[in-house]
């Protein structure tokens, strides 16, 4: 695994993108157009834009959900390659909400959050008294035993928060994670989120297209057209 550093004088960078070009279908979608992109240690971003923009895939990148076509991604200095240890790496570094929770229907709410735990090897002991303390901070220690299909789409998602949390990742992506609620629940569950990410200290980086939310985070990165596009600091 090869690695990026950074200088002393700056804040520790923990995502950085250089240069990366992703295209679908042969090449004959074009999303990203050589994207750069850094996020320190500790900070919420927000990457704001409309559906389409590249926010999706640019995270999808980060989390090693995919790879590019060109550039280079590393998340806390390690560059994200194919190498068989990259899954364990990811599985302890990175915490994802989905739009759509992603949860199996099937199993409780417990089977569920456990299932991430159990798959980096994480002691059973350790994993249910992170599992307890999460459930308490979110509200959802009252749900364990329930099915995911009992439960409603606000009490999922946050379930989806607990999941990602579960391995103590250093970094959580969350790809539109009140796209599919309605304003109420999503402004609770978004408070929920942005709390615990800070609690934390962990690094957010969210994908929305909600204006509102997306102000309420540390800085805002506008995506367009597979590129991005954030406003230059005043210098004084």
């Amino acid at each position: 695994m090869s690695s990026f550093s950074n200088s002393p004088a700056e804040k520790r960078v923990v995502i950085r993108a250089e240069g990366v070009w992703k295209s679908y279908d042969a090449g004959s979608i074009s999303v990203l157009k050589g994207v750069d992109f850094e996020a320190q240690a500790g900070q919420a971003v927000a990457l704001a834009g409309p559906s389409g923009c590249g926010k999706s895939t640019l995270l999808h990148l980060v989390g090693g959900l995919d790879t590019p076509d060109h550039g280079r991604v590393a998340v806390n200095g390690v560059v994200l390659n194919r190498h068989r240890d990259m899954v364990q790496f990811l599985r302890h570094e990175i915490g994802f909400v989905f739009q759509l929770h992603n949860l199996i229907p099937d199993l409780t709410l417990e089977e569920n959050c456990l299932l991430p735990a159990q798959a980096a090897g994480v002691d059973p002991r350790v994993a249910r008294e992170r599992l307890n303390e999460l459930t308490l901070r979110t509200g959802l220690q009252g749900r364990l035993k329930h099915r995911i299909q009992k439960l409603s789409g606000g009490e999922r998602q946050r379930t989806a928060l607990c999941r990602a949390l579960m391995n103590r990742p250093r970094i959580l992506l969350a790809d539109e994670p009140t796209g599919s609620l309605d304003e109420q629940t999503a402004a609770i569950v978004f408070d929920l989120l942005l709390n615990l990410a800070r609690g934390e200290g962990v690094t957010l980086l969210m994908a929305t297209h909600d204006l509102a939310l997306a102000r309420a985070c540390d800085r805002v990165v506008t995506m367009h057209d597979g590129r991005i596009h954030e406003p230059q600091p005043v210098l004084s």
